[in-house]
């Protein structure tokens, strides 16, 4: 089996110890992390896989502070997420934290240009245009600014979401299923992207997937099963991923 991951350090981006998360309550609660105690590696890509109901997008919901932990400790960078009030969980999210969703989740109304500098904005932040022009022409989006989302292909509004994400410089970048609904060919140019941020930019990114080639992108896969951790892979491979996954029973 794959080595257990490594206890938190002083290098990660984000933590977890002893993490547990319950749903519901009594008889009918749900176990969906059982003291998960894991850390991820600033200027790493990260991968989290797991059967379906395994808990990984509740582990990456704790994490980002999305959701609450029901007893345990969350840690980006020095700050404990489970002692800051949800004003305070707003305002990190908004500064710290980039997110990518499966479905885009980009303002209709507004160009694509308004998208990305969105968390910008609402922050009342001025923007690095050197940093913003260098993230339009890596994601190749010059020509696209002035259209709005109904008006891009999955892909180039994906890629926007990318750059959205990136705009503040967070620590940590959270991608869920990025690639979900995307075609092979584009979903390989926004995995290249978001694992060039890491290896040109020096970003986080922490990402779950099912799908073994997303994952082979990754520095590193964490696995989970049944609420806790079952290994990880360093320097996968779409064959090594697939190989541990068929040994969770997925």
């Amino acid at each position: 089996m794959h080595a257990a991951a490594p206890p938190v350090n002083v290098q990660s981006a984000v933590s977890a110890v002893n993490l547990v998360k319950v749903y519901g309550q009594g008889a009918t609660s749900v176990r969906a992390l059982d003291n998960v105690t894991v850390s991820l590696e600033a200027g790493q890509f990260t991968a989290i896989m797991g059967p379906s109901g395994s808990g990984k997008s509740t582990l990456m919901h704790c994490l980002a502070g999305l959701d609450s932990a029901t007893s345990g400790d969350v840690l980006l960078g020095g700050t404990n997420l489970t002692e800051l009030s949800d004003k305070q969980l707003t305002v990190l999210r908004r500064e710290r934290v980039g997110f990518v969703f499966q479905s885009f989740n980009l303002m209709p109304t507004l160009t694509a240009r308004q998208n990305i500098l969105l968390p910008l904005d609402l922050a009342g932040t001025r923007p690095d245009r050197q940093w913003v022009d260098s993230l339009v022409e890596v994601l190749g989006l010059a020509d696209r600014l002035a259209h709005r989302p109904a008006e891009l292909s999955g892909g180039q509004q994906q890629r926007v979401a990318v750059a959205r994400a990136l705009v503040t410089r967070p620590d940590v970048v959270f991608a869920d299923e990025p690639t979900g609904n995307l075609d092979s060919r584009t979903g390989a140019e926004v995995l290249d992207f978001l694992r060039r941020s890491v290896r040109e930019f020096g970003q986080t990114v922490v990402m779950v997937t099912h799908d073994p080639v997303a994952a082979s992108y990754a520095d590193r896969v964490v696995l989970l099963a049944d609420g806790r951790l079952a290994g990880e892979i360093q320097q996968p491979t779409p064959d090594t991923v697939l190989s541990a996954m068929r040994e969770l029973g997925a």
